[in-house]
């Protein structure tokens, strides 16, 4: 076992070193391989290490223990670096050439491996492994274990994933039992992600007297916000499922909610935008419930149509409406700073630091937020309206759900023209795909059937970053893409059956998905108790494993000191020396004597 990590470890080592150092040397790989850069760099040519060269065609390479290398090698072409050179002719007429090179016995006894290299070299190689691959090197001894479970790249891997964990203390030590490490905090939220699988329980929560038409998780302080036709904003507790407060009519629509820590918005079918900011020492944030007080609850109004979409990030607020615009204002000032117009009416939106993605029509735009410049179209992405949208945390992949049943995956390659590449297709609805909600690394789906799709989206990415070859949609056949061919579709990992009527809004998160529709309820579905029996299951696997491998501890030391012996080896020493009192018999030298 040793040496198969030891194996592992050097090729790691050797596909890496080179351009750690290049890196470190501001040279360029070309350079590495010219006998000329080891003349100008002498440091890197040293006993016990590596050394780049090139060899003639038919030539052997042997490792002497106690060679020396001479002071001046000889150079062939200008290119090959050749050390204690010679050319011996065989049997055949053909000549082959021997290079001997020196070589610390270490080496040849196998006893260098990658933990014997500086801690910052091995920093370095670490940052290029993906998650699986860490937690496979750490197993190899315990020191890197120390240095796996402590490495900062726990933290690039949980936050390009989920961003910043809330409420969650964190602990750079990974030996420390009260605070928890990047590392534990990225495998029990991955391992969370796999419950979407198991088993679940249904809640229904009642208080819409109409059809649900949006909800918004904030998981930072575990609520659920809903409204729909009866123009009533409502909270809920996401885990106990009980109502914790309700506004007063709004007078219209409601289509599209959003909240942070700050503020929460809805945009209604009148064209205004009813806000209320967060208050201090709320148990709830928001004071939605009671009369309406100026300094908390605030409107704007500029939209000439309903409003579709609303958008928050750090500085902004963003509506989309049928007027065929999208609106940004200022969360301090409530001014218009910029309006951004479209070709048709605009049916959602989603920010991410400086990108806003929207959808008009059966297009889609991508816009740059601090110039508000376009930066691409992605022309006719469905067939019919694009109606729903979702973003990645780190905001470059796309999902879009349109009328035609479709679900599409697009990636920003770069903030220009012609920098979005589509990567994957889905079809798991029979009617228009109303709603999208992501959560690495399930993508959830609502629709008019009536039905939920779960798509995990771990093994496709995996794959795209392994190939490169995927083609720009900048300039593309949009009928092609339009009709969508069924058969290459890659089906959904799940499809959960919500209600008999239209699902028109759907969120995920801790360990729960919520749909509105319809029928006017909140449906959750609860996955913690499947995440509570795999816990209860991957606890046993390991006590069994612990107890397997004591039990062979135990039996290789008995076999060791000899306590064990062979009972059939016994009996075979026993019929050797003639015994035939003992149990084990001759079969046929007993019928001879019955015979006799």
């Amino acid at each position: 076992m040793s040496l198969i990590f030891n194996t592992l470890g050097s090729i790691l080592l050797l596909s890496l070193i080179l351009n750690l150092y290049a890196i470190a040397l501001d040279s360029p790989l070309s350079d590495l391989s010219s006998p000329f850069f080891f003349r100008q760099n002498p440091r890197f040519f040293r006993r016990g290490y590596f050394m780049a060269f090139e060899c003639k065609v038919n030539t052997e390479i042997v490792l002497a223990k106690n060679s020396e290398v001479k002071s001046n090698p000889i150079v062939s072409s200008g290119q090959s670096l050749l050390i204690d050179s010679e050319t011996v002719a065989t049997n055949s007429g053909k000549s082959i050439h021997f290079a001997t090179l020196p070589i610390d016995a270490c080496l040849l006894n196998d006893h260098r491996t990658i933990a014997d290299l500086p801690p910052a070299l091995i920093s370095e190689i670490f940052n290029c492994l993906d998650p699986k691959e860490l937690g496979v090197v750490s197993c190899v001894s315990p020191s890197l274990y120390r240095i796996a479970s402590d490495h900062h790249v726990w933290k690039e891997f949980y936050c390009e994933r989920w961003g910043l964990p809330t409420a969650v203390p964190i602990s750079l030590n990974a030996e420390c039992s009260d605070e928890k490490s990047w590392k534990a905090l990225f495998v029990e939220r991955e391992f969370r992600s796999k419950t979407f699988m198991g088993r679940y329980t249904i809640d229904t929560l009642y208080g819409h007297k109409e059809p649900v038409r949006t909800l918004f998780v904030l998981l930072s302080r575990k609520l659920i916000i809903t409204s729909g036709y009866d123009s009533i904003i409502r909270m809920w507790d996401i885990e106990d499922g009980y109502s914790i407060a309700s506004s007063r009519p709004l007078g219209c629509t409601i289509r599209a909610v959003a909240a942070d820590s700050k503020v929460l918005i809805a945009g209604g079918s009148d064209g205004f935008i009813h806000g209320w900011r967060a208050e201090e020492g709320h148990p709830y944030l928001f004071d939605i419930k009671g009369p309406q007080n100026q300094n908390t609850e605030f409107r704007l109004w500029e939209h000439q149509g309903p409003i579709t979409c609303v958008g928050l990030d750090s500085s902004r607020i963003y509506s989309g409406s049928w007027d065929m615009t999208i609106r940004v204002w200022d969360r301090l000032s409530l001014k218009c700073l910029n309006v951004l117009m479209h070709n048709d009416w605009v049916w959602t939106l989603v920010p991410h630091d400086a990108t806003l993605v929207s959808t008009s029509g059966s297009d889609v735009y991508i816009w740059e937020t601090n110039t508000f410049s376009l930066i691409d179209i992605i022309k006719d992405a469905h067939v019919g309206n694009a109606y729903s949208l979702a973003r990645s945390h780190t905001g470059n992949f796309i999902f879009t759900g349109g009328e035609d049943g479709g679900i599409h995956m697009f990636e920003i390659t770069s903030h220009g023209c012609g920098s979005v590449r589509q990567l994957a297709t889905w079809g798991p609805h029979t009617g228009p795909v109303y709603s999208l909600s992501f959560e690495f690394p399930w993508l959830v789906s609502a629709s008019s059937d009536g039905k939920l799709s779960l798509i995990d989206v771990r093994k496709l990415l995996k794959n795209i970053q392994r190939s490169s070859s995927m083609k720009l949609i900048k300039k593309h056949d949009s009928s092609s893409r339009n009709n969508l061919d069924r058969k290459n579709m890659e089906p959904p990992q799940r499809m959960l059956h919500g209600s008999g009527g239209s699902l028109f809004c759907v969120g995920i998160g801790a360990d729960r998905i919520i749909c509105g529709g319809e029928e006017g309820t909140v449906r959750i579905w609860n996955f913690s108790q499947a995440f509570e029996m795999a816990k209860r299951v991957s606890a046993l696997r390991a006590l069994r494993l612990e107890n397997r491998m004591r039990r062979r501890k135990l039996q290789n030391e008995m076999d060791s000191k000899g306590q064990r012996v062979d009972q059939c080896l016994i009996a075979a020493k026993s019929q050797m020396s003639g015994e035939r009192n003992g149990v084990w018999y001759n079969k046929r030298g007993l019928t001879r004597k019955v015979k006799g």
